[in-house]
């Protein structure tokens, strides 16, 4: 069938017979020694964090917590895989101690532990459907003196559907109550409407007594639940108007609930969770409105302690109150963080107001739990697979350098006002390259001196064939990137300059270990009116509206709203599940360039420059490429893969953060990613018996359908406010060729 064939078109390139030729013009390769892209334009971070188990790694860990009574920590897999750890010393192995078989969310001891032995885990009985009973909390036991727990022993507690946000996180409370996040099963904006339903146990935090079961045998309704008694209402609900709670904790000296609430289109919030509370979605996100028509529930909506917009955080992630002895700083502080950006942030609030509120570190880590040991320390669990802890930074440098304001400061271009790039900057293109709503892009890779790449040597978290190599790059490593938009639509001499985006490499002792962590920073230069220079951007990023002759808009004219990224925002698609690095790989590499008078292909041109730690290990021509989309001499299957591949796959892959469990890297055969004929998973936006990829009904294909969209639910969800009209029509002629 047409979607058993990988289609990365790992085509071969034609060999350019000038090249040997040609490129000595090139050569030698001139050093890029202008270099003033140094430090930071913020304050110094308070903090860095470190691996505490360096050669300890997990799969898609989703869970840490302490075990009662003893020094170790409990390790949660997505797959249902729960492993052990030594807390003590430099653990070198993690241990197995139970595997439920399923996917799995959720890890809590009892409070007894030591006693009873009884360990709870939330697990999903399918993610691909939505059933009545997908979701469930079920008991395990641990005999005493035995190594591992038995699944055997599964005695289900509780079940509610599953669906898009399935909440999952557990933990006892100093009642001795078993408390669990719901989260509210729906996709995009509470769908179901779930949120302010008292009816369902949906889009709700529970609370549970599971020492005096009732006449079920499995778990009773708490006497003084808030709404025990009342018509129409499940009495295990303790607080609702909940989207999806990301992990929630109790201060043990003062009872309080603390919680991160993932928001949708906006915001993201950390909420004191109280009896009866209502948490506002989705009539409200937040403090902000969201659906206001809505139906409200039966007690007001309370406010969040703190959010955050979404060009700082776009998932967060909730943490603990900090009473440990190793940071007294951080004395009574929560700490929390956000899985997409890195960020690590705290607050403390004291008599029911707001005190402090900073960041302490901008990390390269996919924050997706924290863990409190019986000593009040706190660990931050990468979802890469380590296990980390929150360190001191050493203070700033009395003579460090002040970061260029101007873009004529950095030292990248020799003529700013000619967009005349400095020595040894080296131009590039990419064969399919990421859509930015119209715009015109030139590229440069800047390395320092006669510093050199290591080529495909980035495998980690997923190696070859399952992901493609990516390139490490040297300390000081500059990329340059200037979008250009046209005016007048389909008249180039109409391009104004709109900003430069620079991608600095830091290397970080502790980060750059062998799992290949890495450090870059994002910066953008914003160009002024006369087309002479670009200021830096503050850390916020900004939107600028342009107006656009178009003959093909109602009145020949038409408003574009442009988006200058945030900082923040870079590190949403430059992760380490997707190399860090986008367009600076094999596969987009790997194509001829005009080097002004000839062209050359680029692998061959900087192997030949000498710009590789060793020689390429075979020629260009034998290497993998993408196909280039606009390309009609290659295959409608190879464009499309491509395209995909450029503009979602650093999302929609391993590790990559996109929610839905599927896989758009041209690498995989079709059938291996998770696409044809699956039904989705996160809501269908009103399609008819909707899938991924429904091959022959691209109407039914919810790519195609999220492409071709703007505004809410809108596919890439980054980086785009305009439809890319002509990637859409393809994608929709290679669904509707698809057999």
């Amino acid at each position: 069938m047409r979607f058993e064939s990988c289609s990365l078109a790992v085509c071969c390139v034609v060999a350019w017979t000038s090249l040997a030729v040609a490129a000595e013009t090139l050569l030698p390769r001139e050093q890029w020694t202008t270099s003033n892209i140094k430090g930071s334009p913020e304050p110094p971070s308070p903090y860095r964090t470190e691996a505490i188990f360096p050669k300890v790694r997990f799969d898609e860990p989703l869970e840490i917590t302490a075990v009662p009574g003893a020094k170790q920590l409990a390790v949660l897999e997505r797959r249902g895989k729960i492993f052990l750890v030594e807390n003590q010393g430099a653990a070198s192995e993690k241990k197995l101690f139970l595997e439920v078989g399923r996917s799995a969310y959720g890890l809590a001891f009892h409070p007894d532990f030591q006693r009873n032995r009884k360990l709870y885990v939330t697990s999903i009985l399918n993610t691909q459907e939505t059933t009545p009973k997908g979701t469930r909390v079920s008991e395990y036991m641990w005999p005493a003196g035995a190594t591992e727990a038995d699944p055997k022993s599964e005695r289900v507690i509780i079940e509610w559907p599953n669906g898009g946000h399935n909440g999952g996180c557990l933990r006892f409370g100093p009642d001795g109550m078993l408390y669990i996040s719901t989260g509210d099963g729906s996709g995009i904006a509470d769908e179901l409407q779930t949120g302010q339903d008292l009816t369902d146990l949906l889009g709700s935090m529970l609370r549970i007594d599971v020492d005096h079961p009732d006449k079920s045998g499995k778990y009773a309704v708490p006497a003084d639940n808030p709404f025990v008694g009342m018509a129409n209402a499940r009495p295990e609900i303790w607080s609702y108007g909940h989207r999806q709670v990301w992990k929630f904790g109790f201060d043990p000296p003062t009872g309080q609930l603390w919680a991160g609430e993932i928001g949708q289109d906006l915001w993201e919030m950390i909420y004191l969770i109280q009896k009866g509370g209502n948490y506002g979605w989705s009539v409200q996100e937040g403090t902000h409105p969201f659906r206001p028509a809505r139906k409200l529930g039966p007690t007001p909506i309370l406010k969040p302690i703190v959010e955050h917009a979404h060009v700082d955080f776009r998932s967060i992630t909730g943490g603990y109150v900090y009473h440990g002895q190793r940071l007294p700083e951080l004395k009574d502080a929560y700490v929390y963080g956000d899985f997409d950006t890195g960020k690590v942030w705290s607050l403390r609030y004291v008599d029911g107001r707001l005190t402090e509120h900073r960041e302490l570190v901008d990390t390269s880590l996919r924050v997706i739990a924290f863990a409190q040991d019986a000593a009040g320390e706190i660990y931050i669990l990468d979802f890469a697979g380590g296990i980390h802890q929150l360190v001191k930074a050493p203070p700033p440098s009395a003579d460090a350098p002040k970061f260029p304001q101007l873009l004529s400061q950095t030292g990248v271009f020799e003529s700013t006002r000619d967009h005349k790039p400095a020595k040894g900057l080296f131009p590039y293109t990419v064969n399919s390259p990421l859509w930015s709503d119209g715009a015109a892009k030139t590229r440069y890779l800047a390395l320092p001196g006669d510093s050199q790449i290591e080529f495909d040597v980035v495998v980690y978290p997923q190696p070859p064939p399952g992901a493609p190599a990516g390139w490490r790059f040297p300390d000081g490593t500059v990329l340059v990137k200037t979008f250009s938009l046209e005016l007048e639509a389909g008249n180039p001499k109409s391009q104004r300059r709109l900003e430069t985006r620079i991608l600095h490499r830091e290397l970080v002792p502790g980060n750059d270990d062998e799992y290949g962590a890495q450090v870059w920073h994002g910066y953008t230069y914003v160009w002024n009116d006369d087309q002479t220079d670009a200021t830096l951007l503050d850390a916020k990023g900004l939107d600028r509206t342009f107006e656009i002759k178009d003959s093909q808009a109602p009145g020949g004219k038409r408003q574009q709203t442009w988006h200058f990224p945030s900082r923040a925002e870079c590190t949403l698609c430059h992760t380490m599940s997707a190399k860090y690095v986008l367009g600076i790989d094999t596969l987009q590499m790997n194509k001829s360039h005009n080097y002004g008078g000839f062209a050359a292909n680029q692998l061959d041109v900087m192997n030949r420059m000498g710009m590789f730690t060793k020689p390429l290990p075979k020629p260009a021509a034998e290497l993998p490429k993408l196909a280039n989309p606009q390309d009609d001499t290659a295959t409608v299957d190879a464009r499309s893969r491509s395209y995909l591949h450029a503009n979602c796959a650093h999302c929609h892959r391993k590790w990559g953060g996109g929610n839905a469990e599927f896989h758009l890297l041209a690498v995989h055969p079709l059938s291996e990613t998770g696409t044809v004929n699956v039904k989705p998973g996160q809501g269908n936006f009103g399609l008819e018996d909707a899938r991924y990829i429904a091959p022959g009904k691209p109407e039914q294909s919810l790519v195609a359908f999220r492409m071709n969209k703007t505004g809410l639910g809108r596919m890439p969800h980054v980086g785009s406010n305009v439809v890319d009209r002509d990637a859409v029509k393809l994608v929709e002629q290679w669904i509707r060729e698809l057999k």
